[in-house]
């Protein structure tokens, strides 16, 4: 069951903790995608009337790669962490 949470006047909804995992990846997920997909964009075609388009059409297609990886890699590297870390 969910749990509102209120800082600030705003209730948040808190999303169960044995989703953690898929929530994690799809944030990971989300951000890097459309940052390094924005970024990309806008180095190899420029600013102008029609970056939208063609930032969300490269968001699309780095998320759908993004989204599987980090959640099959993110509890890999996370064991792998513990191990070299002390």
């Amino acid at each position: 069951m969910s749990r509102a949470v209120s800082h600030t006047g705003f209730h948040i909804a808190k999303i169960p903790r044995r989703y953690a995992p898929v929530v994690f990846a799809l944030l990971m997920a989300s951000g890097m995608s459309g940052l390094l997909s924005a970024t990309l964009t806008l180095m190899n075609t420029g600013l102008d009337a029609g970056f939208p388009a063609r930032w969300a059409h490269a968001w699309g297609a780095a998320f759908s790669i993004a989204f599987p990886l980090v959640t099959v890699l993110a509890p890999r590297v996370r064991k792998l962490v513990e191990r070299i870390t002390e």
